[in-house]
C-alpha cells in the first residue's frame, strides 16, 4: 500500500487481467476525504494492508487523501462510472445518491460508538448496502467510526442552543444536517468540505461541526477556540467499492475484499474507542481548546432537534425504516407525522 501525495490522471484499470488468472499486479486507487492520520485513513489503510497480504502482492492500493480525487460526494460518482475503484467518504455524502442512508444521520438517532456498530454491522447497515448498490451503483464494504460531531466556533463557549445566536456555522451540503441547525434557530452556510478551513480560517464561516479526531487531524484547533461536547449526529465514512469493479472480481477476490472490510470496519472500532479520550486531552492541554459541556444533559438540543424527523420519513423510505432502527436499539418508536 502506497500513500499518493500528488493528483495522477485516472484510468480504468486494465489490471483486470491480473484477477482472471494471469500474474499480473493491480493497483487500485482509494480517495481519501480526510488528511492522513485520521479515522478515514486508518481504515483505509488497514483495508489496503491486508488486500496486500491476502493477495501476495498482486493487489496493491493507493490512497489519495485530502480530497485530491475530488470532492466526497463526486468520488460516488467517479466510482459509479468506474473511474474510481474506493472511497471512503462521510456518510451525509452518499446520502444524496442514496437517500435511505440518511436514517444514520438524523439527529440524535446514533448516541454512541454502540448504537454505531449495532446498525452498521447488523440488518440495517445489509439493507443500507444493498440500496447504496440499487442507487448508486457502489457498494459499502466497511465502516470507519469517528465519533459524535462536536460543535466548535471561534467566538464564544456554546452551551445551550440561543447561545447559537449571530453565529454563522459551517454545514455540509446534506438537507437533514441544515435542517437541525434551522431547528436551533440558526441559518447554517452549506459548504464543500475542501472549503472548510479556509472559510474558518479567514472568517467567512464561525464554527463547524466534527468529531475530536477530525479536529485534531484537520488541524481546526488552529481557527477554533472553544467545543462544544456535543453529540446530535455520530460520524459514519463507509468505504465504498465500484460494484462495476466488484462484480468483475473473481468469487475469491470478492469474498477476499469482503472479509478485508470487515476486518478493518471492527478495527476502526477499536481504534475509536482507543484515541479518542487522549485526543481530547491533547486538544485542551496542548492546543488551548475550551470544551462545554451542554446545557441539561442536551435535552433542549435534542427535543428540538429531533422535531425535525417526519420532514424526511419520505426520503428514508418511511416511518417504519426508522422505527426498525430504533427497535434495533431497544428505544421507543418515532413520533408520528
Amino acid at each position: 500500500m502506497r500513500i499518493q501525495k500528488l493528483i495522477i490522471p485516472m484510468a480504468v484499470s486494465a489490471a483486470s487481467l491480473a484477477l482472471s488468472g494471469n500474474v499480473m499486479a493491480e493497483t487500485w486507487k482509494m480517495a481519501l476525504g480526510d488528511a492522513a492520520g485520521g479515522t478515514q485513513y486508518e481504515l483505509g489503510t488497514t483495508f489496503a494492508d491486508l488486500v496486500e497480504e491476502k493477495t501476495e502482492g498482486e493487489v496493491t492500493i493507493d490512497l489519495f487523501p485530502n480530497g485530491q480525487l475530488g470532492s466526497e460526494q463526486d468520488t460516488v460518482n467517479n466510482a459509479s462510472m468506474g473511474l474510481l475503484d474506493l472511497s471512503v467518504l462521510a456518510i451525509n455524502n452518499i446520502t444524496p445518491f442514496s437517500p435511505t442512508v440518511g436514517v444514520l444521520t438524523l439527529p440524535y438517532v446514533i448516541q454512541s460508538p454502540e448504537d454505531a456498530k449495532t446498525l452498521t454491522q447488523g440488518d440495517v447497515g445489509e439493507e443500507l448496502t444493498q440500496n447504496t448498490i440499487r442507487d448508486a451503483g457502489v457498494r459499502i464494504l466497511g465502516w470507519a467510526y469517528s465519533g459524535c460531531r462536536r460543535l466548535t466556533n471561534s467566538v464564544r463557549p456554546v452551551a445551550e442552543p440561543a447561545d447559537l445566536e449571530g453565529l454563522n456555522i459551517r454545514v455540509p451540503k446534506n438537507q437533514i444536517m441544515i435542517a437541525s441547525y434551522q431547528a436551533w434557530g440558526v441559518n447554517p452556510s452549506p459548504l464543500a468540505w475542501s472549503e472548510t478551513f479556509t472559510a474558518l480560517q479567514q472568517g467567512v464561516v464561525d464554527g463547524q461541526d466534527n468529531p475530536y479526531i477530525t479536529i485534531d487531524t484537520m488541524k481546526f484547533y488552529e481557527v477554533q477556540d472553544y467545543v462544544t461536547d456535543s453529540c446530535y449526529v455520530f460520524s459514519l465514512q463507509p468505504l465504498i467499492i465500484s460494484e462495476g469493479k466488484f462484480q468483475s472480481l473473481s468469487p475469491e477476490m470478492q469474498e477476499t475484499v469482503l472479509e478485508a472490510g470487515q476486518i478493518a470496519t471492527e478495527h476502526s472500532y477499536d481504534y475509536l474507542l482507543a484515541t479518542e479520550a487522549s485526543i481530547k486531552e491533547r486538544l485542551v492541554e496542548e492546543h488551548g481548546m475550551e470544551i462545554t459541556q451542554p446545557a441539561n444533559d442536551e435535552q433542549e438540543w435534542i427535543e428540538l432537534a429531533t422535531g425535525i424527523w417526519p420532514e424526511f420519513y419520505d426520503s428514508i423510505g418511511g416511518k417504519e425504516k426508522l422505527d426498525e432502527v430504533l427497535t434495533a436499539l431497544g428505544r421507543d418508536p418515532a413520533p408520528a407525522e
